[in-house]
């Protein structure tokens, strides 16, 4: 297991850093307070484990990193839309990411709010002017568009809201958070497979690789809320418990949480076996989600 990036998917996080550089707008053009707003929620650092993962897809099936450069940052930009929104106080209320003032705190919520709806917007722009097929351009779309919507991203939180307080099961919580964390992990990696121009059998192991790492990333999460210093983690560590969230820790407990990890990841792994050598960087982005410390 490794708790770093190697230098190959180092290389690839710097990549996608200058990538979405230039994708966002200027912090000097109008209007100059939602654009820092955007590039604020942006640029403040972050794993970047989405952009790899579509990085990482493309690789296996022998696709160069610049055709992939667009929809790496589609999917950045949309997690990014996604913790500022999540951050406000209608949402987890919190006033810390990525180690530093969430962007609702420093631009107001009205300008977070509005930072969100652009960076959307500017994820689906960059898609479509993607140097692939138009065909391919619009599979994306459909793919990024039904992971963020309401079968996804935004379904998943929904449900999470409504289960503040309750008693989730097991079953419950990991269909939330396929849907809140899962579907754009999912996407992230379907996106790679397609710029690639991957078989239907392909896009299928990819698949289920995505979903078993998105889970265990999530699991990962709620180990690290329990265990996780704040100044490591870059967020506020112990907020599940003070919110009465269901957790996977709260539900099957830290060592249970610990061993449902390997098991995810042997999946994984498992999952990848029709694409060779050639996904050793998905290999390693599978055990990097499963032991990251922040």
């Amino acid at each position: 297991m490794t708790t770093s990036l190697s230098p190959s998917l180092a290389a690839l996080v710097a990549r996608a850093d200058r990538a979405l550089a230039a994708a966002l707008p200027r912090d000097d053009a109008a209007p100059v307070e939602l654009h820092r707003a955007m590039r604020y929620a942006v640029l403040g650092g972050g794993k970047r484990l989405r952009p790899l993962l579509v990085y990482a897809a493309g690789h296996a099936l022998g696709c160069e990193a610049s055709t992939l450069d667009p929809p790496a940052c589609a999917v950045e930009l949309i997690h990014a839309y996604s913790l500022v929104h999540d951050d406000l106080p209608a949402m987890d209320d919190d006033a810390m990411r990525r180690g530093r003032p969430t962007c609702h705190v420093v631009f107001g919520e009205a300008m977070a709010i509005l930072a969100g709806d652009a960076l959307q917007a500017l994820a689906f722009e960059g898609l479509a002017h993607a140097p692939v097929d138009p065909a391919v351009a619009i599979a994306m779309q459909r793919a990024l568009g039904r992971a963020c919507g309401a079968e996804g991203m935004a379904g998943g939180q929904a449900l999470d809201l409504a289960a503040v307080g309750r008693a989730l099961t097991l079953a419950e919580l990991e269909h939330m958070h396929a849907c809140k964390t899962g579907a754009l992990i999912r996407a992230s990696v379907r996106l790679g497979g397609l710029v690639a121009g991957a078989s239907p059998d392909a896009l299928d192991a990819l698949d289920r690789y995505a979903g078993l790492v998105g889970l265990a990333f999530q699991v990962r999460d709620d180990i690290l809320d329990v265990e996780g210093d704040s100044a490591v983690i870059g967020k506020t560590a112990g907020k599940d418990a003070a919110a009465d969230k269901p957790t996977f820790s709260s539900i099957l407990g830290l060592e249970a949480s610990r061993s449902r990890l390997v098991e995810l990841t042997d999946q994984a792994f498992e999952a990848l076996a029709p694409l060779g050598a050639h996904a050793a960087l998905l290999r390693e982005l599978a055990s990097y989600a499963a032991q990251r410390r922040h």
